[in-house]
């Protein structure tokens, strides 16, 4: 399924507060619980039904699995039991150990975890079997609306649960994650930092301990005051070693949550100290200083660590600094926009291209600190179809100091001013930089051509930065058909043709469509230095439809000669950008044959025509190309003839619009 969007403009963060229903039905989680109310009946949900395939969509369960309500567990069922802790979170046979972790991260902050678990929610008089929990997901709040049935085996919940037997948030939140990405199998595997970024809309950052930079402590130390959720995890060599436990207590593989860091004087000197949870609690570090471990201690110990840095809207009014957001929606699409990494030249400055303005220096400071992210949309959900996680970047250049889309030369002659560390097959890539102030080009991609996805690129910035989007202004120029040559002063050319045309169409000199299908295959096949096959005869259609201007159907000799003219232009258009000289052009290279043809078109337009008029192996051939061109130059001159007031809109009835679209 192609991927089209014309909007990849600039946004602001989701406004706080606001959420979108996510039900088929369009109705609200507060409308369908009222409804099962009146009826006296227990919500049942349409979109996520109780049956295997919203369990697994590759596999079957290993056991037959039973979807009870919580009342048909236990005795006394309890949405949060003594508020919602790490202890209420139990892992299952699901391996969403990531997932569990960043939920123990949301404990320890009210005001997130109260965001995503409503709490205004029991099983209390007015149950009805209706839950619902919100969800961040590329710009905007969702809501999700369950209901309560969850998968058991012999009377006890087969995934996530709470310690205590009664307690049934957690559970449920999970089975509301599972929804949001397509089913429960949907979560196996994945990073700690996806999770806290949909519990929270912030931004995540990714930290190898070993290779960390000098002021590692002094980020991690920033982070916590700005409230910002980090987890901490080993890493496994293999599938054997994942659970095993290290001398010190430690769970190799397992995701763990930092929830504190300090200098504390000991023994007259200073000493760094870390603060680590283990979310499941039983295996705890037993080394120096029991829960809290020295800062080295951690850095030898452990390998990775996610930072989730969150917008305004997620954080305290009284907290110390918060992150200035610019957020863009975008697409790669193949044949136009998938252009892939740098290694491939040819087509990697067609992609997406967003101006990044630094206006404003850090605090003390010469440079401007900022995070890009740079995340794939919707892959998790796409897993079902067999869609799985692109391999994605991107580049940082100088901005050269103009404007518009740019263009192959550009790339091939200018160094990368900062990149993204390194192409992976996450769902997000982000990195923290240091720039001197200044407009940069940021270009996302994927590290292949030709593969399709959409994207949301994130912009964390110390001060304020603005971006835009460098997609092009829809502008067409278009030269004034030029008067026919008299008879007397033709060309050998067109003296050949007159010959032709009497030859063919008799004496009044008007060919149909057939005849100048006829008139051109014989022309053209003489033509040494361009490959082709036979132009159709919608082609010639389209042609007539052009040029005749009395309305008969027919061209005449001087429309066909005005024509000719234009032919030959388009010509040596197609014969510039065909490289090889096959006969056919890269649909890569479409933005710069229309613009040499007159035609400046954005991003979503391309994609359009490249959908229409590209093959498999994203190539144009010339047929396609000759009627593309038609086509704009049908549409721009009837657009021209209608925009009589304003020369950017027309005014159409259904009629008119019916009989303009039949004559393009």
């Amino acid at each position: 399924m192609p991927y089209l969007h014309q909007d990849s403009k600039p946004r602001l963060p989701a406004m706080p507060g606001a959420t979108r229903p996510t039900t088929s039905s369009g109705k609200t989680y507060e409308e369908l619980k009222q409804d099962c109310l009146h009826r006296g009946v227990l919500f049942e949900d349409p979109d996520f039904p109780a049956c295997n395939s919203s369990l697994f969509f590759s596999e079957k369960p290993p056991v037959p699995f039973i979807w009870k309500r919580p009342g048909d567990i236990v005795k006394d069922p309890k949405f949060i039991l003594g508020g919602a802790t790490r202890t209420d979170i139990c892992q299952g046979d699901l391996g969403d150990c990531w997932l569990l972790a960043a939920i123990a991260s949301l404990t320890l902050n009210e005001k997130t975890l109260a965001r995503v678990v409503p709490l205004d929610q029991n099983f209390g008089p007015d149950y009805a079997g209706i839950f619902h929990f919100q969800f961040w997901q590329h710009n905007e709040w969702l809501d999700v609306v369950i209901d309560d049935r969850l998968p058991t085996f012999k009377g006890r919940l087969v995934f996530l649960h709470s310690a205590e037997h009664n307690e049934f948030w957690s559970a449920l939140l999970e089975k509301a994650y599972a929804k949001l990405n397509g089913s429960y199998e949907a979560l196996k595997g994945g990073s700690t930092i996806e999770a806290m970024e949909d519990f929270t809309g912030g931004v995540g950052e990714m930290y190898e301990v070993k290779r960390a930079p000098d002021n590692f402590y002094e980020i991690l130390e920033k982070a916590l005051k700005r409230s910002s959720m980090v987890g901490c995890s080993i890493d496994t060599n293999s599938a054997a070693e994942s659970e095993a436990k290290t001398r010190f207590g430690l769970i190799k593989g397992h995701a763990y949550s930092v929830t504190g860091i300090e200098e504390v004087s000991y023994r007259g000197r200073q000493v760094q100290l870390i603060r680590i949870r283990n979310p499941w609690g039983q295996v705890e570090w037993n080394g120096p200083w029991s829960d809290k471990m020295k800062f080295e201690d951690f850095k030898v110990h452990f390998d990775k660590v996610e930072i989730c840095n969150l917008t305004p809207d997620a954080l305290e009014d009284s907290t110390a600094h918060k992150w200035e957001v610019t957020i863009h929606q975008g697409s790669w699409v193949r044949g136009s926009t998938a252009g892939g990494c740098r290694n491939f030249l040819d087509t990697f400055w067609t992609n997406p291209q967003i101006k990044l303005h630094l206006t404003e220096k850090d605090d003390g400071q010469d440079e401007c600190t900022f995070i890009a992210a740079l995340m794939q949309k919707d892959r998790r959900k796409l897993k079902k179809l067999g869609a799985e996680m692109l391999t994605i970047g991107y580049s940082i250049y100088e901005s050269p100091g103009r404007d518009g889309h740019l263009g192959k030369d550009f790339f091939r002659y200018h160094p990368s001013k900062a990149r993204s560390k390194t192409y992976i097959n996450l769902r997000e890539v982000s990195n923290r930089f240091k720039l001197p102030p200044g407009d940069y080009i940021l270009i996302p991609t994927t590290f292949e051509p030709h593969k399709e996805a959409d994207f949301c690129l994130r912009i964390f910035s110390e001060k304020k930065a603005i971006t835009e989007d460098l997609d092009e202004n829809v502008a067409i120029d278009l030269p004034e058909p030029p008067n026919p040559t008299p008879s007397h002063q033709e060309t050998e050319e067109e003296t050949q043709f007159r010959a032709l045309f009497e030859q063919i169409s008799g004496e009044d000199m008007e060919i149909a469509a057939e005849e100048l299908e006829y008139i051109l295959n014989a022309v053209l096949k003489k033509k040494k230095n361009i490959k082709f096959k036979n132009l159709s005869l919608i082609s010639c259609r389209n042609i007539i439809s052009l040029m005749d201007t009395s309305g008969n159907g027919k061209l005449e000799f001087n429309e066909f000669k005005v024509f000719w003219e234009k032919m030959k232009k388009w010509i040596n258009i197609f014969l510039q950008f065909d490289f090889d000289k096959s006969g056919s052009m890269s649909s890569y290279e479409l933005r710069g044959a229309l613009k040499a043809a007159g035609y400046q078109l954005n991003n979503h337009l391309l994609q359009l025509i490249v959908l229409r008029y590209s093959d498999e192996q994203f190539q144009i051939e010339f047929d396609d190309f000759l009627n593309c061109l038609i086509r704009l130059e049908n549409a721009s001159r009837v657009f021209q003839a209608l925009s009589v007031k304003n020369k950017e809109f027309i005014n159409l009835n259904i009629g008119e619009f019916i009989n303009l679209a039949m004559n393009i």
